[in-house]
């Protein structure tokens, strides 16, 4: 099939390709921007660094220091995100609006890269109150651990700031509607030629030659009903040559 029949396929289903541009198109932007919801990711680092005990060589102690602390964080990364923690910190901060079980499934813990650091993250709808959040948990979570743990090894590297202007971690509306134009293209071209090659009736001298491989002798033009009435309304052109030769003979 030449890149002429290709055209000519589009161009015959041109208004079936536009309508499920359209209708994909507008629906996924519609629902994208009815459902969107900027989200935005506040985070803070703590560390966690005992000290040696008396008598221990400063050398093998920090080594052995270094990875008991590593190896707590797996311990800390679950404690928390636990009630005990949570609820101390709705109790002592009523201003985050939020329960034990919102903040919960709000917080995120990660080791950054096997080091002694944790990186405490929340997700909320405003920056602001995503910076609080985390704020209140490290504060409650470094004052708690030495109770919980007989511990007293937590460090505030790094908290956030309110105050500074952060973007959206949420993809755009935008790209959703985008992405949603190339997939409606693609999908509208490929049911035209899915159309086309189902249709199997022969509508042109080129589908008689494919189908019967004979050769076309005549065909008959297609005439609208005006055309018929235009040329009932055409006067006949009366002969008159015969009689005046007649007339001189």
């Amino acid at each position: 099939m030449e890149i002429k029949q290709y055209f000519n396929i589009i161009k015959k289903r041109l208004w079936l390709v536009l309508l499920i541009i359209v209708v994909i198109t507008v629906g996924t932007g519609v629902y994208a921007y009815m459902t969107n919801n900027p989200q935005y990711s506040a985070t803070a680092k703590l560390v966690v660094n005992s000290s040696p005990t008396a008598g221990e060589d400063s050398t093998t102690a920090n080594i052995g220091a270094i990875n008991s602390n590593i190896q707590l964080i797996k311990t800390y990364k679950e404690i928390i995100k636990t009630p005990a923690i949570m609820n101390k910190v709705v109790k002592e901060y009523p201003d985050l609006n939020a329960n034990a079980s919102q903040l919960i499934n709000q917080v995120s813990v990660n080791a950054v890269n096997e080091t002694q650091v944790m990186s405490v993250s929340v997700v909320d709808t405003s920056y602001e109150g995503a910076a609080k959040k985390v704020n209140a948990i490290a504060a409650v979570f470094q004052r708690e651990i030495p109770t919980l743990m007989n511990f007293d090894n937590i460090i505030i590297l790094d908290k956030a700031d309110p105050s500074v202007p952060t973007a959206p971690i949420t993809t755009s509306p935008m790209l959703f509607v985008l992405i949603a134009l190339v997939l409606s293209v693609v999908v509208g071209i490929a049911i035209a030629f899915l159309l086309e090659y189902m249709d199997d009736s022969i509508k042109s001298e080129e589908d008689i030659r494919d189908v019967l491989g004979m050769p076309v002798l005549g065909v008959i033009a297609k005439m609208k009903e005006e055309d018929m009435t235009a040329k009932e309304k055409v006067p006949a052109k009366p002969f008159t040559g015969g009689g005046e030769r007649a007339n001189h003979t």
